[in-house]
């Protein structure tokens, strides 16, 4: 049975880092596209377990499930980023909303993130309300991917809400899939 080389050693460095911590940090606003097809603009005013308080201009404070973010950026990009976000109107139509059970997620392996991110491999990701969102791995943890659009803009997916994953090559990524493909063994980080 083999391994990937590194991958231990970055799960160990970032695994429990959360981009909530980093907005409460920064004490800027960010966007967050939320299930519903809701977009705020707000800054993160605490990080609690499972919910999340922010305070949105011109509205106050408010408390939002984290379950119900799809995805963020800081606010600084929202008029780059907004041109770059596609819709699939197949996956839109399904009309999904947020799923609460862990094990009935559309899970994406750590196996399959880390020769994405150190390849630097173009991955496509659709989210459960249609959002199509082209681009390049930059990291990951536990709850989340940050990915590099066009640009190099970073924008922040949260895994839960992730639909599918595909290469270039429109291979799918996700977990059910790749326990039988096994595709990182094909990566040069793999070692036997």
């Amino acid at each position: 049975m083999g391994h990937l080389v590194g991958l231990k050693e970055y799960l160990e460095a970032t695994y429990h880092h959360s981009v909530f911590d980093q907005a409460l940090q920064s004490q800027q606003p960010w966007e967050l596209h939320l299930h519903g097809q809701r977009v705020i603009q707000a800054t993160v005013v605490e990080n609690l377990t499972y919910d999340l308080k922010v305070h949105i201009e011109g509205q106050g404070q408010e408390e939002l499930p984290k379950i119900n973010v799809k995805f963020l950026y800081q606010a600084d990009f929202s008029a780059a980023v907004r041109k770059l976000i596609k819709i699939d109107q197949k996956t839109q139509t399904l009309t999904l909303s947020p799923i609460l059970a862990p094990h009935q997620r559309h899970f994406v392996k750590n196996k399959t993130l880390f020769p994405l991110m150190k390849e630097r491999q173009v991955a496509f990701f659709t989210l459960l309300e249609g959002e199509m969102i082209r681009g390049i791995v930059a990291d990951f943890s536990r709850y989340e991917i940050i990915i590099h659009l066009k640009g190099g803009l970073p924008i922040v997916i949260l895994r839960h809400s992730i639909y599918d994953l595909r290469n270039k090559q429109g291979r799918c990524l996700l977990k059910v899939f790749q326990d039988q493909h096994k595709d990182w063994e094909k990566s040069a980080l793999f070692q036997l």
